[in-house]
Parts: C-alpha cells; structure tokens; sequence
C-alpha cells in the first residue's frame, strides 16, 4: 500500500508540471500588457513601466519567464500579483469560501444523490421512479445560471418578503446559511447524474445471484439492500464522488458571481482578465492537486469497500 502511494504521488508531478506549463501559457498568450491594466486608465511612468517589467521579469521569453515560476514554486514561493500582493495570501481567504461552498455541494449531492437513487432502485418501474427521473432530467437541462437566479428570487427574496427568512441571499455573513442555497446550485446537476448512476448502478447489483442467494436464506430485506447491494454498488459512486470534488471547486465561477461568494471562482475570473499569471496558475495549482489527492483517496477507499482489491 506504501509503494502504490508513493508511486501515485511521484506520477502527479508530470501532472502538475504540465497543467502550470499549460495554463501559464494560455495566460502568457492573452492580448494586452498587464502593467498597462494595473495602471486602468491612468499613464504610468515609462520608467516605472520598466522597472516593473524587470521585476517581473516580462521583457524575458515565455520559457524563461516560466522557469522563474517553477523554480519559486518548488520552493514554495507562489510569486505576488503585480501589485504586490503574494499569492498565498490572495488564496487563503479566497480558497476557505470555495472549500466551504464545494463541501456543502458535496454532501447534499450524496445524501440527495444516493438517498433519490436508492429510492428510485427499490421502486423501480413504479410510478415514484419515473417521477425521479424526470425530476433528473429538468436538473441536468436547465443551465446553473438559470437556477441559481430561480432559486435566489424565490427562496431568498419572495420567501423574505413573505416573512420567512430561510437563505441569505448573497454574501457569507450569515455561515453555513449562507452556503446552503449555493450549494444545492452547485451541486444542481452533479445531484441529477448521481441519482441516476446509483439507481442504474442498484438496479443491476439487485438482479446478482448472490443477491437472491442472500434473500432465498431469508435475510431481512433491509440488511440485503445496506450490506450487500449498496456496499457493491458503491465503488462507481465512489469514483463520481472524487471525480466531481474537482468539478465542484472548478466549477464554481458562476454560483460564486450569483451568490456574491468572496471565492476562488472570482478571484480566478479577475486574475485571467488582469492577466496575473501567478495567481492563476496558483489556483490552478492547488485545484489539480486536490483533484489528485481526492482520485488517491478514492483508490484507497476501494479496498475498503471490496476486500478482493489490494495494491501491492
């Protein structure tokens, strides 16, 4: 189990070098001088011009400027905006609200996701499983952008004006309040998808003759579906779950815009705009690694669920 984690660990690093590499030239190849949009409509100083440029090595060829990244990066030195201000300090408060904001996503679309998908599997054919899926099916087809305006009008604004105050409708000043309308918009259609995978998923673990072994030695039929149905169809739902993590925390550009969400989302969108590799390429940075960690995490989480699977 050591040697296969440390051979996942040594394997992300062409990862990461590639997803900077990538990034950092996707934002290099962007139109216009980012000294230029630091000043707005104001004429800087041609001298200062050059001096910042220097700093900041951008008179310096594209590999050159990225070798300067890479090596601070190593050291753990994301680099600074062009106002200054370093990296690490922009992400700390900007992570924690997309963190907050994702891992709300991520537990209503378990609960909501599995507990709909299991429902709908014991009911399947019936008129509750038609109900779920089309119910799925209008989540996956409307945009986030219309849902979250939906979503906000009616339960933040009319349900306030009714005298009923459930969800803040922006900002964080209210805590877990404040994430939970978001959240649920976030995780709109990610809860569809997985509704639909853990009732695909149960329905054809349910028609397994170990299942009806299991019920011809008159098991209950709650310890059949837990124990022995849920468990295995588990591990697809599993690998979703780590895969959307990444999803979520990406994702969140719009939600965070709808919602007035202080996040990494719109710090994201500001930083590709002003052309502030550093801090894009940060972000993106840690986004790949927590996508990495999280894959890693579901791998192991296999050999929890199904004993036959061992990395040797």
């Amino acid at each position: 189990m050591g040697r296969y984690i440390i051979r996942r660990l040594i394997q992300a690093i062409p990862v990461l070098l590639g997803a900077t590499l990538l990034i950092y030239a996707i934002v290099f190849a962007l139109p216009g001088d980012p000294i230029a949009a630091l000043a707005g409509d104001k004429r800087l100083d041609p001298n200062i011009v050059k001096v910042l440029r220097e700093q900041y090595h951008l008179n310096d060829p594209f590999l050159v400027q990225y070798w300067h990244y890479l090596t601070g990066l190593f050291r753990g030195d994301f680099g600074a905006t062009f106002a200054g201000v370093p990296v690490t300090d922009i992400m700390a408060g900007k992570f924690q609200v997309t963190i907050n904001l994702a891992g709300t996503a991520l537990v209503m679309e378990a609960v909501i996701g599995v507990g709909l998908g299991l429902y709908a599997a014991l009911r399947h054919g019936k008129a509750q499983d038609s109900l779920i899926l089309a119910a799925t099916l209008v989540l996956i087809s409307v945009p986030t952008l219309v849902t979250g305006f939906m979503l906000q009008l009616l339960l933040g604004v009319k349900l306030k004006q009714a005298g009923i105050d459930l969800f803040p409708v922006a900002g964080v000043a209210e805590g877990l309040r404040s994430y939970l309308l978001p959240g649920f918009v976030l995780a709109g259609a990610s809860i569809a998808y997985l509704t639909r995978l853990t009732r695909t998923s149960l329905v054809e673990t349910l028609r397994a003759d170990y299942i009806r072994t299991a019920v011809a030695k008159g098991l209950p039929r709650r310890r059949v579906v837990g124990r022995h149905a849920l468990r295995n169809a588990l591990i697809p739902l599993i690998t979703f779950l780590g895969a959307d993590l990444g999803t979520l925390m990406g994702g969140a550009v719009i939600t965070e815009a709808i919602f007035n969400l202080p996040g990494i989302g719109q710090q994201l969108f500001t930083s590709v705009y002003l052309r502030e590799q550093p801090v894009v390429v940060g972000i993106v940075t840690v986004l790949v690694l927590i996508y990495i960690l999280a894959n890693l995490v579901v791998d192991l989480l296999y050999a929890v669920l199904d004993p036959r699977i061992r990395y040797e």
